[in-house]
């Protein structure tokens, strides 16, 4: 009797055991079967040259990006430069960009549901129209000039990404040989708008400042004197000019590496990390399920001098492109902003839709008392570097001049936001290597941001 007590638990536990698989197995079939699914060596959705074999890709306005015409063979957009404009967005045929539609979002072009798996009745799969316009990113490529860096425009309050162009690029009908140790190709399969963290340079600044207002009470009513050099913790920490008397929305403007290094040491590095954190960025974005690179900053462990560098955006700071445009967009609604979204519509050959976009929030990343304070001294700088450019566009930025080492050219920042309801778009811009922020990177954020504002 005890034996076949003894057997009954054993099979019970076992039967547990079955269970318990059989529940996890099901969970990761419905969580991760679209990516089985569409896994490249999957001859039915791949075609002989390892392309997805079906979906359509479309822009915000319905011009077609990529799609399979009737030999199963990938065709894109008739025009080379929209071709190159969109190559990260879009994707490459040897599926080398992980980010972009083809590949990130195989499973949904390919039109696999639970029931029919990947099976299309007409074998065209989807069409997944994007968030992106596809003349935006065409004149950002334009104006970026074949230089490496990304452009990141985005609206805020829907979370609708309207430009995302990285460089450097190519034609995806005409591929080139790359080698290695060639630069001109360096990071080619990277979106650096979504996947690099780099030197963040003076830009970084709007979260000491924000520290600053919550913490340091008087802060409005202080003055300082640059004389072009400041002695913290035994070693200067240096300003492209001396900058003269001046408050803190002056030092803002005019990028002050003195008052903020100061300004970061007074804080300090548990203060410093905390703001970090709070601004998202130290942490990482699901846009569409594409996971951002998450942003490096390391204040414990700093020493004075070094912590006042990290309070100007140089020392170890590394932020993300993508995330830096979040804060912007937080700054300027308030403390919170969208979460930014590729993916505008999904449907099938038959018309019916299979995805709805719905608007994400982030957490609060900013105090709304603090964003204003923020936003205002954002406006006042750029007036200081020159808000005409802009014409009719009432803009709010901060620009960044981030010194890399190696002999090579700073890399150029110019972010920010419009303070218009009308036209609630945040945005950024990254010239790597490109020299000063506000007139390299600033050039084309004003040709970039025109046409979305007024139309072409």
């Amino acid at each position: 009797m005890k034996k076949i007590e003894k057997r009954a638990v054993l099979c019970m536990i076992l039967a547990a055991v079955l269970l318990l698989g059989l529940g996890v197995y099901l969970y990761r079939f419905v969580r991760h079967g679209a990516s089985w699914a569409s896994f490249p060596s999957n001859r039915h959705l791949y075609n002989s040259s390892g392309q997805l074999a079906s979906g359509t890709v479309a822009d915000r306005d319905g011009d077609i990006l990529t799609q399979v015409d009737g030999d199963g063979r990938r065709t894109y957009y008739d025009s080379a430069a929209v071709r190159r404009a969109t190559l990260h967005v879009v994707g490459d045929p040897a599926g080398n960009i992980g980010t972009g539609a083809l590949t990130a979002f195989a499973g949904r072009l390919s039109g696999y549901n639970l029931v029919t798996g990947a099976y299309s009745p007409l074998g065209s799969g989807n069409t997944l129209e994007l968030t992106i316009d596809a003349h935006y990113n065409y004149v950002a490529h334009q104006a970026m000039d074949g230089r490496k860096g990304t452009v990141g425009v985005y609206n805020y309050k829907t979370g609708e990404v309207l430009c995302m162009m990285s460089n450097p690029s190519f034609d995806p009908l005409d591929p080139p040989a790359i080698e290695d140790g060639d630069e001109r190709w360096e990071g080619v399969y990277l979106n650096r708008f979504l996947s690099t963290a780099v030197t963040s340079g003076s830009v970084f600044k709007t979260v000491t400042m924000a520290a600053a207002i919550e913490n340091i009470p008087d802060l409005y009513s202080r003055k300082w004197d640059c004389t072009g050099s400041v002695d913290i913790g035994g070693s200067p920490v240096t300003c492209q000019d001396a900058h003269g008397e001046m408050g803190i929305e002056q030092a803002l403007a005019k990028s002050c590496n003195a008052v903020f290094a100061e300004l970061a040491v007074e804080l300090g590095a548990e203060v410093m990390q905390a703001y970090t954190d709070k601004a998202g960025l130290s942490g990482s974005y699901s846009v569409s399920g594409i996971a951002t690179e998450p942003g490096r900053f390391t204040f414990a462990g700093a020493t004075e001098n070094e912590l006042g560098w990290a309070g100007c955006g140089q020392h170890h700071d590394r932020v993300n492109p993508c995330s830096l445009m979040v804060y912007m967009g937080a700054v300027a609604n308030g403390g919170q902003a969208a979460v930014p979204q590729l993916i505008q519509s999904v449907h099938t050959s038959f018309g019916f839709s299979t995805y709805w976009y719905r608007e994400k929030q982030t957490d609060v990343l900013i105090e709304p008392g603090t964003a204003g304070r923020l936003a205002d001294a954002m406006s006042y700088t750029a007036e200081y570097t020159g808000k005409g450019r802009f014409g009719n566009i009432d803009i709010c930025v901060k620009s960044g001049t981030a010194e890399v080492g190696g002999g090579k050219q700073p890399n150029a920042w110019f972010t920010g936001f419009i303070r218009d309801p009308a036209h609630p778009y945040a945005f950024v811009v990254l010239v790597e290597n490109g020299g000063g922020g506000s007139s390299v990177a600033g050039a084309v954020a004003a040709q970039v941001l025109d046409p979305i504002v007024n139309g072409y």
